[in-house]
């Protein structure tokens, strides 16, 4: 999860002293925090990351502080079964089980959180699997018994083509959700730090630096050029890889004659299905900045598969 990389980073920054993991490992209703969602609490009562948003976590402290000295692993439930549920509880509403491991071979070995990091930063998945009868973490699969499993994606990247003014908004949105994003534009007098202040810049043609990006199932490709030299090479691209999610500014007209040069071009019609044009979540938009929510809100969609 992309949300865990704070936790990866503390894991990293604490390596070689008592520690203490929290993962949540079920849940239902109205959960505050999906399924693998992490928490490492350190022996000094630091911690980093969240399980439940705060409505667990003075609860999640102190069972941490029982295993890293010494008590065995456990799994911890949560609800609103009783008026104690507004003291350690769910008041939203939902139920969630969260499993409490020693960092330590015996339980989440230390060497797991740099496989995750080597994983991400080769832009790789990998997935862990835990037994819950002994608390026991390791990335290869548990044949016998329980098991929870958790996969690490890549973090989630956006490509954005075209150095144009809703690329400027797109990219602080997509910083504030934690993605990585690079904006790709051959046209020097657009691609300035000025005006992409803080963002990544590639100044190669598209198709050439998306091929070099190598688009998987975290990285989502928006064109906004409005330069057919531009967006179509990207496009081509963008479709022979695995993007999440492909998108295209321009109206339906000029998406209809752009499906035509893809054509033409050797795309096929279940790839030029793919494309997500007018591009973003038809919100009446007017304007660059929302023009660049109703991209994101399509491009959130994607990555949790739910367009």
């Amino acid at each position: 999860m992309a949300e865990n990389d704070s936790v990866i980073a503390a894991a990293a920054a604490w390596k070689g002293e008592p520690m203490a993991i929290a993962t949540v490992v079920s849940t239902w209703g109205s959960a505050p925090r999906p399924k693998g969602s992490h928490m490492l609490v350190h022996a000094d009562g630091r911690f980093e990351g969240s399980v439940s948003g705060g409505c667990v976590e003075s609860d999640i402290l102190a069972t941490a502080a029982d295993v890293i000295a010494g008590a065995p692993f456990s799994v911890r439930s949560y609800g609103v079964a009783d008026a104690a549920a507004w003291e350690v509880g769910l008041p939203c509403g939902g139920e969630i089980s969260v499993m409490v491991q020693p960092v330590s071979a015996e339980g989440f070995d230390p060497e797991l959180f740099d496989r995750i990091a080597a994983a991400r930063d080769a832009g790789d998945a990998l997935t862990v699997s835990t037994d819950l009868t002994s608390g026991h973490s390791d990335a290869r699969p548990i044949e016998t018994g329980q098991a929870f499993v958790n996969r690490y994606d890549p973090p989630r990247r956006l490509l954005i083509v075209g150095a144009v003014q809703i690329a400027q908004s797109l990219a602080q949105m997509a910083a504030a959700l934690g993605i990585e994003t690079v904006v790709i534009d051959p046209r020097a007098r657009f691609l300035t730090e000025e005006r992409f202040p803080g963002v990544s810049l590639d100044d190669r043609w598209p198709d050439e630096a998306i091929a070099a990006y190598r688009p998987g199932p975290s990285t989502a490709v928006v064109t906004l050029s409005h330069d057919i030299k531009i967006d179509d090479p990207a496009l081509v691209a963008a479709l022979g890889s695995d993007a999440a999610y492909v998108g295209a500014l321009g109206s339906r007209k000029s998406h209809a004659a752009r499906r035509e040069r893809l054509s033409a071009e050797g795309i096929t019609p279940d790839q030029l299905e793919r494309i997500d044009a007018p591009v973003g979540v038809d919100i009446g938009a007017t304007g660059p900045s929302e023009i660049a929510l109703s991209i994101a809100a399509a491009m959130i969609g994607a990555f949790h598969d739910r367009r």
